[in-house]
């Protein structure tokens, strides 16, 4: 509880750091003034309609990434996977190119059609990798992988082919949170919140899983139910994160190894754990791309890029991690 609370403190300092840093500094006394009492100052237009948006986004999707990498590892019992593997990165970038070739969709227009391509990828990915006893965690990776390469190759087909549909992917598809408008954190807040729940209803079956279908039918549960809940989960976490600001490398991979050293393997305490870490990992990140190369910025995709490698690689060769 006390390692809940203390996540939960660094949540806020990263929020006010995150209003605070960019372009322009403006005091964390200015800003905290501003958040509750909005001025017409350039200081409270910069908080209110740049960077606040852009923070609470950051938040809700580092939270989502990483709570759908530790629910990916938990079904799947593979401490190497996370959300991508279900296809959803894939499919949201295949249906943003098919919008943007056939539709000349941008800017808010990506979210819809990038939470279709997500679903649709992570249903067929599901349907192939599951069986009459429930998604199989060995056929549901290996189904995810076929799926993914078909999907990446078709977009590659696209982008290569129409220089316009290049220009305008390339933007999204190195994921960043800056530039989207608060209407956007509020079309994926309902799939966000669906995730969430179908996660925190799981969460104790999810420990009795790890045993093995054979125990955990003989305690009365039923393990294709739960894995169909898992998954749906994952699915709606993973889906409206990427669709809210394009594809996060290594988040959802990361935060549930930083997570289980402090939670333990119980996933009623990892679930929080991890989305309480994701969305700090998230923010800072964002934070850090403004500053290294002032006065332009690193997208947050770019950022998790270059840190995620080194401190996964950090992770698995010094700390002692918790097994599966």
């Amino acid at each position: 509880m006390v390692g809940l609370l203390v996540l939960v403190a660094l949540v806020v300092v990263a929020a006010l750091v995150s209003l605070a840093v960019g372009s322009r500094s403006i005091p964390f006394g200015t800003v905290v003034d501003v958040l509750f009492h909005e001025d017409g100052s350039d200081a409270s237009t910069i908080v209110h309609d740049l960077r606040l948006p852009r923070t609470l986004l950051g938040l809700a999707v580092g939270a989502c990434l990483g709570i759908a990498g530790a629910l990916m590892q938990g079904h799947t019992r593979n401490p190497l996977a996370e959300p991508g593997l279900l296809g959803v990165n894939a499919g949201a970038a295949f249906a943003v190119v098919l919008g943007i070739y056939g539709f000349s969709i941008g800017g808010s227009g990506y979210v819809w059609f990038a939470l279709v391509g997500a679903g649709l990828a992570s249903s067929a990915v599901f349907a192939i990798g599951s069986s009459k006893g429930g998604p199989n965690p060995v056929t549901l990776v290996l189904a995810g992988a076929a799926v993914t390469a078909l999907l990446e190759a078709a977009t590659q087909s696209v982008v290569l082919n129409d220089r316009a549909t290049l220009l305008e992917y390339r933007f999204w598809v190195v994921g960043s949170v800056a530039g989207r408008p608060m209407d956007v954190l509020w079309d994926v807040l309902p799939f966000m919140a669906a995730g969430l729940l179908l996660a925190a209803i799981g969460a104790p079956g999810l420990n009795m899983l790890q045993l093995g279908d054979d125990v955990a039918r003989s305690l009365g549960m039923t393990p294709w139910v739960h894995k169909t809940m898992g998954v749906a989960a994952v699915m709606l976490l993973a889906g409206a994160a990427t669709a809210a600001c394009g594809p996060i490398a290594f988040l959802g991979l990361v935060v549930p190894h930083i997570a289980r050293v402090f939670s333990g393997v119980d996933y009623r305490w990892l679930l929080p754990y991890s989305g309480l870490v994701g969305a700090v990992f998230l923010v800072v990140a964002d934070v850090v791309g403004r500053v290294v190369v002032r006065p332009g910025e690193l997208q947050v995709g770019i950022v998790m890029a270059l840190v995620g490698g080194p401190v996964f690689m950090l992770i698995v060769r010094r700390m002692r991690l918790v097994r599966l």
